[in-house]
């Protein structure tokens, strides 16, 4: 281009973003674009038009979503092949936050669950599952729990499993029945924001424990054994939330031998565990006497069941567990775990599970394709993206610019254990929220496009 293309935004009413996006799609419309043309910098618009740099930001963010942009980090923004429908490609903003698994279009989940609590109230169960009752899951919710943790866990007594409404208050009565205020637990130096959340609230201490790119290092763990006589160890093995590492199977057999050798309980936290196609031995499958196994179907199925299950060592830890789940607690929704039960009976968890491992994949292609592979942390049927940032961008203000854009990332923050160590700059992009895989890729280009941005002149006129 001899010229730089400018937008004419004169008696355009509403947001001057907008009003550039208009004006790309007027330019595609007309021929004055053409597929292929690389548009100018957001920094040379800004200053040709004597805008804000965040203003012509979002106006290439808009357009992205119509359907008329692709970016491409180190190259810069072009006019696509073929412009979208504004009402097929604006879906509003995309959540990158939230760690949810994509719903399968095939099989259908809203209709699973429709025939699925229409089955239960139409047969012997209904009065069953529409009522209170005791305990932590009955004996046949147990003895599925026990069928589906077998890949994992291998084979379980059922007077093991326990039934929980969901993993958080799983893990707050874990913890609750091995430490007490003051006491300190031991986990990796970036972990799941609930393990926070919990032990602030029961008074625990957490301790960070050195890793590397296979997970927690064994030898750390035993140091930290010696020095701080913790009352255990949190562990999320596969897919690890946020860095997405999958601790192989010599490693998961130190941790093991460190934990046994030490009288160490483990709580795994094993949300992730049944989405690779090939399953992992949990780590507490090499020590049950001391495994506290939780796996929640949030991950796996839908987190609208809201159902988690728990493996405990023996028959007292079932009892101790269960009383702690029914004061906090009560029980698990009756309802949901009919559900649950049928379909591990039947096969249809399972179906469900391979479609949406199946949609995994499909949407870490899509992450491998658009950001640059050197950047990215991450299982490829895993749910999330852990995003290493370049030096010349802020964790948070790199967030914090995705959110003017109606992008919602997780920064390392969130997740850091040791308050007087930085976090490392990176975010958590969640893949599966974004409502089509269509969605997601304008999302990820324009996260690709703002790693590219210089965050200096982005903030500029910020006051």
């Amino acid at each position: 281009m001899s010229s730089i293309w400018l937008p004419h935004l004169g008696g355009h009413d509403g947001p001057i973003y907008r009003a550039i996006a208009d004006a790309i799609g007027a330019a595609v419309a007309d021929g004055t674009l053409r597929p292929g043309q690389r548009l100018p910098t957001h920094r040379a618009l800004s200053e040709a038009l004597g805008l804000d740099l965040t203003t012509v930001t979002r106006a290439y963010a808009e357009a992205r979503q119509r359907g008329l942009l692709d970016a491409t980090v180190g190259r810069g923004t072009f006019i696509r092949g073929a412009a979208m429908p504004r009402a097929e490609a604006a879906e509003g903003p995309v959540d990158l936050g939230m760690n949810l698994p994509p719903i399968p279009a095939d099989p259908s989940l809203p209709d699973l669950l429709q025939r699925g609590v229409a089955r239960l109230l139409a047969g012997p169960e209904a009065a069953g599952v529409l009522t209170y009752r005791t305990g932590a899951g009955s004996g046949p919710e147990k003895a599925a729990g026990a069928a589906w943790l077998a890949p994992t866990l291998g084979a379980v007594a059922p007077e093991r499993v326990l039934l929980s409404p969901g993993a958080q208050p799983a893990l707050a009565a874990v913890l609750g029945a091995l430490a007490a205020r003051g006491d300190v637990v031991l986990t990796d130096a970036l972990t799941y924001p609930g393990l926070r959340a919990a032990a602030a609230h029961l008074g625990l201490r957490l301790h960070a424990i050195a890793g590397d790119a296979e997970g927690m290092l064994p030898a750390a763990l035993d140091e930290a054994c010696r020095d701080h006589a913790p009352k255990a160890v949190y562990l999320v093995p596969t897919m690890h939330n946020p860095t997405a590492i999958t601790m192989p199977m010599a490693r998961r057999e130190a941790i093991a031998a460190v934990a046994l050798r030490r009288g160490l309980p483990i709580i795994e936290d094993d949300a992730y565990g049944l989405l690779p196609s090939h399953s992992i031995p949990a780590v507490s499958s090499f020590a049950p006497a001391l495994g506290f196994h939780i796996a929640t179907l949030s991950k796996v199925l839908s987190p609208a069941l809201r159902l988690a299950w728990i493996v405990v060592p023996d028959a007292r830890w079932a009892a101790t567990l269960t009383a702690a789940l029914r004061a906090s607690v009560l029980m698990a929704s009756p309802l949901a775990a009919g559900v649950v039960m049928g379909w591990v009976g039947d096969g249809t968890a399972a179906a469900i599970v391979g479609a949406i491992r199946r949609e995994c994949a499909a949407r870490q292609r899509l992450a491998r394709e658009i950001l640059p592979g050197a950047a990215i942390s991450a299982h490829p049927e895993g749910i999330h993206v852990w995003l290493a940032l370049p030096p010349h961008w802020d964790r948070l203000h790199f967030a914090t610019q995705l959110r003017r854009q109606g992008l919602a990332v997780v920064p390392s923050d969130a997740f850091a254990v040791d308050a007087a160590v930085p976090p490392p700059g990176a975010v958590r992009l969640s893949l599966g929220a974004a409502s089509s895989r269509a969605s997601l890729r304008a999302a990820l280009r324009a996260v690709a496009e703002t790693l590219s941005i210089e965050p200096g002149t982005a903030f500029a006129g910020i006051v």
